[in-house]
């Protein structure tokens, strides 16, 4: 989150709970399996456990999943359990609460924790996404795998972006590679296992520990050649690439009254024409140089 915080857009700039239900339905029917919800804090959203429940129901939808940053989440975890969510994505950049504030602008380490422990205790597949910031929460690597001993979770270190909100992109140090190099210093077993299907990350394992590790390129961007996903900002803008400007507003589209086969046709030309990585992707970026928006205004 920028320090300055973000310039707040008035509700009717958002997607409603029923626009959203009417895209995501239309993305099933065209053959879409997986959908995750993404924050910040999805929980922001007053009204966010109805539109959980009714996209549960979307037939041939195979999996509904949440990433969160778990600040209002523990309270709802035995709701979302009943709804039949299973897979949670928890950001946690920091297990040290002064870095943790830093980091955040927020003294809820504790309710991030409290939500860990209630998704565990429910039988949740958990996932934590650490971003690697060098100068800022390095020490934090070893702590955050040592959690992958005695807990049944995938502690997922991602390279930093270039969406910071400041317009800058400084020059990456602690790679992919360096961060497995840290990895391997501290832990000598460290193995890689088999890579899953369209996965971002490349996983390992420490022998004798219940969890699993992950590191993912996101600014190296190696896995784009299998990357299967799309994204829907808030606004309604569908992108192909986090680092592309957006191919349209499909919000827009629908308050416009544009029929549903031609907006499949809209979504299938948007998905052909993906970059072939996401260094072409913002090279295409009009009149912009480098990729400067924070990650908060895109969702996690």
């Amino acid at each position: 989150m920028p320090k300055e915080g973000l310039n707040w857009l008035s509700r009717k700039e958002l997607m409603t709970n029923e626009e959203m239900l009417k895209i995501c339905s239309l993305l099933v029917k065209m053959g879409i399996e997986k959908i995750r919800i993404t924050g910040g804090e999805p929980f922001v959203k007053k009204d966010l456990l109805p539109l959980l429940t009714d996209l549960s129901k979307l037939d041939g939808l195979h999996q509904l999943s949440l990433t969160t940053n778990g600040v209002l989440t523990a309270p709802f975890v035995p709701e979302l359990k009943k709804i039949g969510i299973n897979h949670i994505n928890l950001s946690l950049d920091s297990l040290d609460k002064d870095r943790f504030i830093q980091i955040t602008h927020r003294d809820d380490l504790s309710k991030v924790i409290e939500s860990l422990e209630a998704f565990l205790k429910h039988g949740f597949e958990v996932k934590i996404n650490a971003v690697v910031m060098e100068g800022v929460n390095i020490e934090d690597l070893i702590p955050l795998v040592n959690l992958t001993k005695h807990l049944p979770i995938s502690v997922r270190f991602i390279e930093q972006m270039p969406f910071n909100g400041s317009g800058t992109q400084s020059l990456l140090n602690w790679d992919a590679l360096r961060i497995w190099t840290h990895i391997k210093d501290n832990f000598p077993r460290l193995t890689q296992m088999p890579g899953e299907p369209h996965s971002t990350a490349t996983q390992y394992h420490i022998p004798g520990h219940k969890g699993n590790i992950g590191i993912i390129a996101a600014y190296s961007r190696s896995f784009c050649g299998s990357c299967n996903r799309i994204r829907i900002t808030p606004t309604g803008i569908l992108r192909t690439c986090l680092y592309d400007q957006g191919n349209f507003n499909i919000k827009n589209a629908l308050r416009e009254g544009i029929m549903e086969e031609t907006l499949k046709d809209m979504i299938t030309q948007a998905v052909f024409k993906k970059a072939v990585d996401g260094w072409e992707a913002e090279k295409k970026r009009k009149g912009q140089k480098s990729v400067h928006e924070s990650m908060a205004t895109i969702g996690g």
